[in-house]
């Protein structure tokens, strides 16, 4: 029978649940310890594209793509990636450290009609947008980090120092309209140290089994509560995990070589037009795609400058759609992060000075006008910075499961201390060593309250953004 979705936002978290019949189900999995056991149902989920145009996705093991009904009418899905096992190319890794990437599964698609009501798989409902989008949760830097060149090697299979699943699982059951994730999926890229039992028996690489153990398996039950909003991050690009952002994650079509699968095309992978997501009410999320960029200041005949300029543009054309706008990134443009040195001396580090050099040289204040707060991921933090000049709000939610940044920030910003050039700073929040979870809920026009909730859904600070200006209940959140 077809679930309206007014039934659907109003069904308990449980109804949601999406489970494939046997017939898709792998035969077995290996889990994080090694041990073959039969393998849960691979994910259905929905992601949001252009123009807020849902696009519903399976991943199964079955030899074709299963029946969709749209209102009642079935069609099949359309295969938008194959089973393959794709040849090594050039990764962040060495050779010796790299393997080709194996997807054992099929990826399957189907554009949602704006306007439908209900939507079923295999007899199985999928999450559908509301009309207007009161509820969001904002997650970022999701995967458990396990990474040669820099000696890290988190504790994968221990649920408190890798708490991602506890994490999505308190965010579903906040019954959110909409997820957004700000990047950064998958962080198993080597093989767990020998000897650690800490991440032992871990998958690693960038096909199937290391998406499905850092990011599927984990974000079931929020893949299941609602529609995403899918934004990537440094460690999709291309010679990382772009492979497999491409054929799970993008909303836009696959296209032979912007797949990232030969390092000869990265110059068209690693990139893509903004898009903009209506939320309701004259409002919007625009995403950015900015995972390529460095951390410091792109040259002059950089592909980079023509590239980012290009997304400026289009990104300030796109703002004029709506009179209140959100962009989404990965990396913080107006956001600080903290290191430390050998002597233990600590300085506060700027944003993003890639994206700063191109889109200052457009605009000095780096983002266009129409642009009221900026939503970003990558320093393992949450943070939040208001400024007393024009700039738009910046919100960090890097804290969603990665091995985190330790070094404090400051409690208070000094007035020389900046993020970008002339951005003063007027108010400023963070929570450092904290693992959780963000939440925004309309509050009124261009009026949002913002939350912040530990791995247990338990909040630990609260902050209201109204147009550009943003300010929090507690300045610093301590250890928990």
């Amino acid at each position: 029978m077809l679930i309206s979705l007014r039934a659907l936002k109003k069904a308990p978290l449980a109804t949601l649940m999406v489970v494939l019949p046997v017939s898709l189900i792998p035969a077995c999995s290996v889990l994080s310890t090694g041990t073959q056991v039969a393998a849960a149902a691979p994910d259905m989920f929905v992601v949001m594209g252009e123009g807020g145009v849902p696009v519903a996705r399976v991943l199964t093991a079955a030899a074709t793509c299963p029946l969709i009904t749209l209102d009642g009418k079935n069609s099949v899905m359309e295969l938008r990636a194959g089973a393959q096992t794709l040849p090594l190319r050039e990764t962040r890794s060495a050779p010796a450290d790299s393997k080709p990437s194996d997807f054992p599964i099929l990826t399957c698609e189907k554009t949602i009609p704006v306007n439908t009501s209900a939507v079923l798989v295999q007899g199985h409902s999928l999450p559908l947008p509301a009309p207007q989008i009161n509820r969001i949760v904002v997650i970022g830097d999701t995967g458990c980090r396990i990474k040669k060149s820099d000696h890290a090697a988190q504790s994968c299979n221990d649920a408190q120092q890798y708490p991602f699943a506890a994490i999505a699982t308190a965010a579903a059951e906040w019954k959110p309209d909409l997820v957004v994730h700000v990047g950064d999926y998958l962080y198993r890229e080597n093989a767990c140290p020998e000897g650690n039992k800490g991440c032992e028996g871990s998958p690693w690489g960038y096909g199937w089994d290391a998406w499905n153990a850092d990011f599927f398996r984990p974000a079931a039950p929020l893949l299941k509560a609602a529609p995403w909003v899918m934004v990537r991050g440094n460690h999709e690009s291309c010679a990382r995990a772009g492979q497999g952002w491409w054929r799970l994650l993008d909303p836009r079509p696959l296209l032979p070589g912007r797949d990232c699968v030969a390092s000869v095309t990265d110059d068209e992978g690693d990139y893509s037009d903004p898009y903009a997501v209506p939320l309701g009410s004259d409002s919007q999320i625009i995403v950015l795609d900015t995972s390529n960029t460095p951390g410091g200041v792109i040259p002059a005949g950089d592909i980079r400058v023509s590239k980012y300029t290009d997304l400026y543009r289009k990104m300030d054309i796109l703002s004029q759609q709506a009179s209140y706008n959100m962009a989404v990134n990965h990396h913080p443009i107006l956001g600080f992060s903290a290191k430390q040195n050998a002597k233990g001396k600590i300085t506060l580090q700027p944003g993003n000075a890639g994206l700063q050099s191109v889109f200052g040289a457009i605009n000095p204040l780096f983002l266009p006008p129409r642009i009221n707060a900026l939503l970003s991921g990558h320093v393992h933090v949450w943070e939040q910075v208001s400024f007393s000049s024009p700039h738009p709000t910046q919100f960090v939610a890097g804290f969603s499961g990665t091995m985190e940044d330790t070094v404090p920030l400051p409690v208070t910003i000094a007035g020389d201390q900046s993020p970008a050039p002339g951005a003063v700073v007027a108010q400023f929040s963070s929570w450092v060593s904290g693992f959780g979870f963000m939440t925004m809920e309309r509050a009124g026009s261009g009026v949002w309250n913002v939350k912040i909730w530990d791995t247990a859904g338990k909040q630990v600070n609260a902050c209201r953004l109204e147009g550009k200006h943003s300010v929090c209940d507690i300045a610093q959140v301590q250890d928990r």
